[in-house]
């Protein structure tokens, strides 16, 4: 007999076989694309995620970081439901990107700093990404237009914002932590330890879905650059970006926003894996990350038109 839970386990287990039959049959094509992902992310992400990963760790650590707090909190309190600790958190995510807001939120959790109330709330605020990808990566190197690039960061921000803030409005208001001064002996081994194994976690995800999405389009008939996008922006948000990126349009460049909210199953694995550490479910989280890539791919479309 055919239960709920063991068809659970049999719908999560097709894609498995399927990507385990795909790397069997062509080893050295999918090896190519899992370097490839490798590549991907040697050249656009580790450069700018890792030094952001451990200089966020060891903030948080500091002493600076509860008197931070202290000053944020009314404003971050007022407007989204979320402590002074947390609204560090949102800024340090807005300034580098995905996942050093989730990383935040765990190592914040995990210290005692945050109220149990506040942390999905918390999570979906410190869930986007920096203007080093959309401004750099996007607009300029991609669509050859810092413009745009800032357009796009406009947007994803408005975005995510307008959601948390709706949801702020039926929250309670957050405890303050009052955490003992930080033991600074092994922060700083701590922090370093922390963000190299966090990156080359980034590293496996980004590689594994890069090398997901050619084994899905290997089976799908030829399409254009924006239903390829689709493909594979839905699973690794930086390669979609990149097929999006072929047309210079309103509805390529709010794909791209669009992607970059909701981050494709490689960022949204990569931040739940920090965040359900910290007791936050994983299918609110997908559903609020969903909500805030609609609204701020209706945004850029709208201002896209009289852009472009």
């Amino acid at each position: 007999m055919v239960t709920r839970k063991n068809f659970g386990a049999v719908l999560a287990a097709v894609p498995i076989v399927f990507a385990m039959v795909c790397l069997l049959s062509s080893p050295t094509r999918y090896g190519k694309c899992i370097m490839d992902g490798i590549s991907l992310w040697a050249v656009c992400v580790l450069p700018a995620t890792f030094p952001f990963l451990f200089l966020t760790a060891l903030f948080t650590k500091l002493s600076l970081y509860e008197r931070l707090s202290k000053r944020l909190s009314p404003l971050f309190s007022k407007a989204f439901r979320v402590s002074g600790a947390g609204g560090c958190a949102a800024l340090l995510s807005a300034l580098s990107g995905y996942p050093v807001g989730a990383r935040t939120v765990f190592d914040l959790r995990e210290s005692g700093k945050l109220d149990e109330n506040e942390v999905f709330r918390l999570a979906c605020l410190a869930s986007t990404t920096g203007p080093m990808f959309l401004v750099g990566a996007v607009g300029s190197g991609m669509f050859s237009s810092p413009a745009l690039g800032w357009m796009m960061l406009a947007c994803h921000f408005l975005g995510v914002l307008s959601v948390c803030f709706v949801m702020g409005r039926f929250g309670k208001k957050p405890k303050m932590f009052l955490s003992p001064a930080p033991k600074g002996e092994n922060a700083l081994y701590d922090s370093l330890y922390n963000s190299v194994i966090s990156i080359l976690c980034v590293g496996g995800a980004i590689a594994l879905f890069y090398a997901f999405s050619e084994m899905i389009l290997s089976f799908l008939p030829p399409m254009s650059p924006f239903w390829e996008g689709c493909v594979r922006g839905l699973l690794e948000m930086t390669a979609g970006c990149k097929s999006f990126s072929a047309e210079k349009s309103p509805l390529s460049v709010a794909a791209c926003c669009f992607l970059t909210t909701f981050g494709g199953m490689c960022v949204l694995i990569q931040q739940i894996a920090f965040l359900s550490r910290a007791g936050v479910k994983p299918l609110p989280f997908v559903a609020v990350k969903l909500l805030q890539a609609i609204v701020s791919g209706i945004v850029c479309f709208v201002a896209a038109v009289f852009m472009l």
